[in-house]
């Protein structure tokens, strides 16, 4: 089968799922549908073909685009229109993590899986309703026990909509912590005199035209004003 033809059977696929999926995922649903042909249709051919889906939807014609997202493939807005989007869901499509809920996040998806204990540890404060929250946005799920700890503690990883949210394919998509830090370090900055001021006042400071500049200035003595004062009879 020619790759045109395949096209338009994943476009339906990518867009009726309410999950993303991958080029395997594709490729058995694919061959699902056509299992009359004798020759199979191979994971290359799927995979030229979302090339090309991708390369049709790129353009400025459409508002949406075919992203990897979430561990697959799916049609997501493109930025441009995010605004536009928002008013359908108010409030609650532009509402954001709170920072210490993103500081737990953070910590659950560079240490995952990790206990609640752990969490709490390095970030120094209860994460109970960080936690909580995390869950009940689907950000991060309860992938086991950690059956060494004492009680065998809950354990927490990020979910896949968590990739969704942050539009990323898979964790490797994650910042690296010395990424992060690099971009962190700032250089010190060297002030000159010429920095702050102008060239003339840049230059009498070079080059010193008064008598005071020089050391050759003596100050007039005053007698009056070094003299002691007199003592004051009491008697």
């Amino acid at each position: 089968m020619e790759i045109s033809q395949i096209i338009p059977h994943i476009e339906a696929l990518v867009f009726a799922s309410d999950k993303a999926l991958n080029a395997n995922d594709i490729t058995e649903l694919i061959n699902n549908a056509f299992g009359f042909l004798e020759e199979r249709i191979t994971l290359e051919q799927i995979e030229s073909a979302l090339e090309g889906i991708q390369e049709k939807y790129g353009t400025e014609y459409y508002p949406f685009e075919l992203k990897q997202s979430g561990g697959g493939w799916q049609f997501l807005t493109k930025p441009t229109f995010h605004t536009t989007i928002a008013q359908l869901n108010g409030d609650k499509f532009l509402k954001r993590l709170s920072n210490a809920a993103l500081e737990s996040l953070a910590i659950i998806a560079y240490k995952q899986p990790i206990t609640k204990g752990e969490v709490e540890a390095i970030r120094g404060v209860n994460s109970d309703y960080s936690i909580q929250k995390l869950l009940e946005k689907e950000l991060i799920v309860i992938s086991g026990r950690n059956e060494l700890l004492p009680g065998k503690p809950l354990v927490y990883s990020t979910s896949r909509n968590f990739m969704d949210y942050f539009g990323i394919n898979s964790t490797e998509d994650l910042p690296k912590i010395k990424e992060v830090l690099a971009d962190q370090i700032v250089e010190a900055t060297v002030i000159k005199p010429e920095d702050f001021t102008d060239n003339s006042v840049f230059e009498q400071t070079e080059t010193p035209n008064t008598e005071e500049e020089t050391g050759d200035f003596t100050p007039e003595s005053n007698d009056e004003d070094f003299a002691p004062e007199s003592p004051v009879d009491n008697d």
